[in-house]
C-alpha cells in the first residue's frame, strides 16, 4: 500500500470513530457525533484537525487490543463568522467519550494554543468520566485540564456544551468556564449520579431532576441556558460568539446593526406605569434601546428578577444588567446578587462595558436570606462593580432604593454616565416605610390616621421620591427622557472608548466568594 493510499484510509478510519453501530446508537438517542458537531459549530470547511492519529498507549484489561485512532477526543480548530477559534470534542461513540492520559493531552494541547494566540476555546462534552481501566493517571489528566481553565480564565473566552453525560470529576472543567450550555432530555451534569444518591442518603431521584438541563439552568445556575436540542444549542454557541472579543487583549467585535444611533423611541416615555406599585417588563425597556431589539440573554430562566445579556449599542458590544420589575419587583436576592457578579467579571475582563437598567426596591428582607448570606453574595455584585474599569453607564428607570442604589454602579463605584429618568426615586428607602419610620409618632396622634398617612406619603415623595435630589449632588449626571435614552447612551460610549481606569496593584484581590 503506498503512503497516499494508507493516509485515505487512516482519514476514512477516523471519520468511523467506534465503528458505524456506535454511530447508529449514537443517532438513535437524538445525538450527533463528535464530528458532526464540530461541522456544525465551524463555518463549513474552516475545520483543520490536530492528532487525528494519536491512539491511547494502555495495556491493561487488554485494551491495547482495542485501540482507536483520535482515541475519544476530536480536537483542533476552525472558524465562527469567519473568526479562529479552538475546539474539542468528546466523542461517545470511542470507549463512552471517556477521559485518559492521551485524551486529556489532546485538550491541554488545544488549551495551550488557545492562550498562546489569544483565542476562544469551545468544548463539546460527552462522555461517561474517567477511564477506568488508567486508574489514577486519568484523575491526574482531568486535573491537567482543570489547570488549564484557571490559566485561561479571563485571557481566552472558554465556553461548555453539555451534550450528554458529564458526571464526577468531569463537571469542574465545564464550571471552570465562562458559560455552560446544556441539552434538554440528553445531557446531564451531577458530582455523584442517582444511584450513589440513594445508597448514601436514600433518596430516589431521576437523572433529570437531579442534574438535567431545566435543573441546572433555573435552580442551580450551573447552566446558562437549556437548549431544546444540539443543533439549537450549538447555533446559541455561535450567536454568543459573535459579542465576544479573541482575548482580554482585544476589544469586542464591532458590527453595523444598521439601526440609527439617533434613533429615539417614543413608546419609552409611557412605559413606567403611574402606580409605582405597578410592574412593567424591563425587556421592554432593553429591546427598544439596543441596536435592532437583539438582546442575547444568559441564563434567562435563573434568578430572572435580574436580567443579563449583551446587545449592541451603535455597533458596539454591551454588557446588559437590569433589575426585573415583573419578578419580585425587581429586588436583589442571593441567587441574582450572585448572576449579576458572575457577569460584570466576565464583561469586565475581556472589555465589555456595562449598561445597568435600575429599578430595585432593595435587597430581598427574610430568614432564609439572611441565613443563606444574602450579606455575602451581596457583596460579590458590589465588589463586581467596584472592581470593573471597563466604561459603565447607569439608567434609573424607577426606584434607587437603600444599599441596592449603592450597588448598581452608583456614580459612587466609579459609574462613568449616570441619569435617570424622571420617573426616578433615589432614596434610602421607599416612602411607606419611611413615613412609618420618620413620621411614627405624628401618625399615633393623628385622628384620621389613613388621611394623615396618605399626606406625609404624598410630601415623602415630592421631597424625596424622585431623581433631582440626587442631580444636585452630582449622583446623576443627568436626568433625561425617556425616549432620548438610546441616543444618550450610544453618545456617552463613545466619550468613554478611551476610558483608563486601574485598580491598585495586587496579587490577586480577595473578593468575598
Amino acid at each position: 500500500m503506498d503512503a497516499k493510499t494508507k493516509l485515505k484510509q487512516l482519514r476514512e478510519e477516523c471519520v468511523l470513530g467506534g465503528g458505524q453501530d456506535r454511530i447508529d446508537a449514537q443517532h438513535a438517542k437524538g445525538k450527533m457525533t463528535a464530528r458532526e458537531r464540530i461541522d456544525a459549530l465551524l463555518d463549513k470547511g474552516t475545520f483543520r484537525e490536530l492528532d487525528a492519529f494519536v491512539t491511547h498507549r494502555t495495556h491493561d484489561f487488554d485494551m491495547d487490543k482495542k485501540k482507536y485512532l483520535s482515541d475519544s477526543v476530536v480536537t483542533g480548530w476552525g472558524q465562527i463568522e469567519g473568526r479562529p477559534v479552538y475546539v474539542f470534542s468528546q466523542d461517545f461513540t470511542v470507549f463512552g467519550g471517556s477521559l485518559g492520559e492521551v485524551h486529556s493531552e489532546k485538550i491541554c494541547k488545544v488549551m495551550d494554543l488557545a492562550v498562546k494566540n489569544g483565542t476562544p476555546v469551545v468544548g463539546l462534552n460527552d462522555s461517561g468520566g474517567a477511564r477506568i481501566q488508567e486508574g489514577v493517571v486519568s484523575l491526574g489528566a482531568y486535573a491537567d485540564i482543570f489547570l488549564r481553565n484557571t490559566l485561561a480564565s479571563g485571557v481566552v473566552p472558554q465556553v461548555s456544551a453539555i451534550m450528554g453525560p458529564c458526571a464526577g470529576g468531569a463537571v469542574y472543567s465545564p464550571a471552570l468556564t465562562d458559560f455552560i450550555f446544556m441539552v434538554k432530555k440528553t445531557s446531564h451534569m451531577f458530582i455523584t449520579g442517582p444511584d450513589v444518591v440513594k445508597a448514601v442518603t436514600h433518596e430516589e431521584v431521576s437523572m433529570d431532576h437531579l442534574g438535567g438541563a431545566n435543573l441546572h439552568a433555573s435552580k442551580s445556575g450551573v447552566a446558562h441556558m437549556a437548549c431544546e436540542d444540539e443543533h439549537d444549542c450549538i447555533e446559541a454557541i455561535r450567536t454568543l460568539m459573535t459579542y465576544l472579543p479573541s482575548n482580554n487583549m482585544e476589544d469586542p467585535p464591532y458590527k453595523d446593526t444598521g439601526d440609527d444611533p439617533n434613533r429615539r423611541e417614543a413608546s419609552l416615555d409611557t412605559v413606567i406605569p403611574d402606580d409605582s406599585r405597578k410592574a412593567y417588563d424591563m425587556h421592554d425597556v432593553v429591546t427598544k434601546i439596543v441596536d435592532n431589539g437583539d438582546f442575547f440573554e444568559v441564563h434567562p430562566q435563573y434568578a430572572s428578577n435580574i436580567l443579563c445579556g449583551f446587545a449592541r449599542l451603535g455597533g458596539h458590544v454591551v454588557g446588559v444588567v437590569a433589575n426585573q420589575p415583573l419578578i419580585f419587583a425587581g429586588v436583589l436576592d442571593i441567587h441574582a446578587s450572585i448572576k449579576g457578579a458572575r457577569f460584570v467579571r466576565f464583561c469586565d475582563a475581556f472589555n465589555i462595558p456595562l449598561v445597568t437598567f435600575e429599578d430595585v426596591p432593595g435587597f430581598m428582607p427574610g430568614v432564609d436570606q439572611e441565613h443563606g448570606g444574602i450579606i455575602l453574595h451581596g457583596a460579590k455584585l458590589l465588589y463586581a462593580y467596584c472592581e470593573a474599569t471597563v466604561p459603565k453607564l447607569t439608567v434609573i428607570t424607577r426606584k434607587a432604593y437603600g444599599g441596592a442604589y449603592c450597588v448598581m454602579s452608583s456614580k459612587h463605584i466609579r459609574g462613568d454616565f449616570n441619569v435617570a429618568w424622571p420617573t426616578g426615586e433615589v432614596a434610602v428607602m421607599g416612602p411607606d416605610g419611611a413615613v412609618n419610620i420618620i413620621f411614627r409618632r405624628e401618625l399615633d396622634k393623628a385622628e384620621d390616621k389613613a388621611a394623615k398617612r396618605a399626606e406625609l406619603i404624598e410630601a415623602y415623595k415630592d421631597k424625596f421620591a424622585n431623581p433631582f435630589v440626587a442631580a444636585a449632588r452630582g449622583y446623576l449626571d443627568d436626568v433625561i427622557q425617556p425616549s432620548d435614552t438610546r441616543p444618550r447612551l450610544i453618545e456617552a460610549l463613545k466619550v468613554c472608548q478611551n476610558k483608563r481606569d486601574t485598580n491598585p496593584p495586587r496579587k490577586h484581590s480577595t473578593m468575598p466568594l
